[in-house]
């Protein structure tokens, strides 16, 4: 990872989820376990995507940019904090958050700066494959996500870098039967999965 500031945001809105689990808390001990390894250089808690840009571009604001990762919920072409999604969508001259895209692409270090969105089915079937090439080539750096559902066990991480296309299945991750144009149900992530990382392991492995 080239030299620069490595910022972390994660959702501060997901405090019960659907299956009773305070989430958000997770994420803070996730955080703070990775500040203390000298994995990040600063975390913080963000209720919208307004708040998750400002909180990113504030930290050593001298400094380029090197990595940020996003720990929250997601779907097929997005990451959302609560319901708000970051999408394809973003990147229009028209949207409330491109002059902050813009912003952050100015301070990323090049094409060895990694945006790391490490939500459920983020880069999954085709919507997945639109975001990843399009933010790659906006923000000129690698970008990298998940297709299937994430938690302890972070399957279908991929990484793409500005001027590639996808090569993962636009299948990966999708329930059987599921339609990769309009996907309903994703698969969950486990250990026999392809491109398997651990919450606890900090970097996209080579190759992924």
């Amino acid at each position: 990872m080239a030299d620069g500031t490595r910022v972390m945001v994660y959702d501060d809105t997901c405090r019960t989820s659907k299956v009773g689990l305070d989430l958000t808390r997770s994420w803070i001990a996730g955080g703070a376990l990775y500040r203390a390894l000298g994995r990040i250089d600063a975390h913080g808690p963000v209720r919208s995507w307004a708040e998750a840009f400002k909180f990113i571009l504030e930290q050593r604001p001298r400094e380029p940019i090197a990595e940020v990762q996003f720990w929250g919920h997601g779907k097929w072409g997005e990451a959302r904090i609560e319901r708000e999604p970051f999408g394809i969508d973003a990147l229009s001259p028209t949207h409330a958050l491109h002059p902050s895209l813009c912003e952050l692409r100015e301070r990323l270090v090049g094409e060895q700066a990694l945006v790391w969105f490490r939500s459920c089915e983020t880069v999954g079937a085709h919507a997945g494959h639109d975001f990843a090439q399009a933010l790659a080539d906006f923000l000129g750096c690698q970008v990298a996500g998940h297709t299937f559902i994430i938690g302890p066990w972070q399957s279908g991480l991929h990484r793409l870098r500005p001027g590639e296309r996808p090569t993962w299945s636009v299948h990966e991750g999708l329930a059987p039967g599921n339609d990769p144009a309009k996907p309903k149900k994703a698969l969950w992530s486990g250990p026999l999965q392809p491109n398997t990382i651990t919450c606890l392991q900090g970097e996209v492995p080579a190759g992924f």
